[in-house]
């Protein structure tokens, strides 16, 4: 797979030679800050590359589960299931409705979906994963009181020279103005650069601003 990027098939992630040398998110961003941006600006490697982290996400969090005391139980209520009532639950909820279990079938779905919500918690962006973090910020807020204040940083980055600096292939940093066509191009190419740019400000928020 993309052999541009990788020439007779050396240097792909996840090969046996990695194996017990580095992890492998220190090689993804390895790869990720490579001094050409070959990969920062292959748009297909990026999805691809974000897909592998959500099946292997998925996966660790299914082989989690496995290891739970209630597995038994959990396997059973999956053989006892009555795919009706599994349809109607899912075009109810495919159509925008809410699901409140009345009948036993339909408790038994909600207690596996609460096992299914588990594993949806491991994978970055899923709905089960916003669900704990929203309990997380509910449980700081409960313990910490309520923040005085609100912030919503928004930052420009194709105004921003340091951003176009790592869109571009300058090895020299030169705070010059480009034109905007120029900036745009630069910035919207280089999604990687992005987001190295509105991380490396959130962390200048923390420390600088926050303490």
């Amino acid at each position: 797979m993309f052999p541009w990027l990788f020439p007779y098939g050396h240097g792909g992630i996840g090969q046996d030679i990695h194996f017990n040398r580095f992890a492998r998110e220190s090689h993804i961003d390895w790869l990720l800050r490579y001094h050409d941006k070959r990969f920062q600006k292959d748009s297909g490697f990026i999805i691809v590359l974000q897909n592998h982290n959500l099946i292997r996400q998925s996966s660790g969090g299914s082989f989690i589960t496995m290891k739970r005391n209630n597995f038994t139980q959990t396997a059973e209520t999956i053989k006892k299931l009555d795919p009706g009532v599994l349809l109607t639950i899912s075009e109810r909820l495919r159509n925008g409705g809410r699901f409140y279990p009345q009948t036993p079938e339909e408790r038994k779905v909600a207690t596996l979906m609460d096992h299914v919500e588990t594993i949806g918690s491991h994978v970055d962006g899923s709905l089960a994963r916003k669900k704990y973090q929203r309990g997380e910020i509910w449980s700081m807020i409960n313990y910490l009181n309520t923040p005085s204040w609100f912030i919503t940083i928004s930052p420009a980055d194709s105004k921003h020279p340091l951003c176009v600096y790592w869109a571009s292939k300058d090895i020299e940093f030169k705070p010059e103005i480009k034109g905007y066509a120029e900036r745009q191009r630069l910035v919207t190419r280089n999604p990687v650069a992005c987001a190295r740019f509105f991380h490396h400000l959130v962390l200048l928020f923390i420390k600088h601003i926050c303490g």
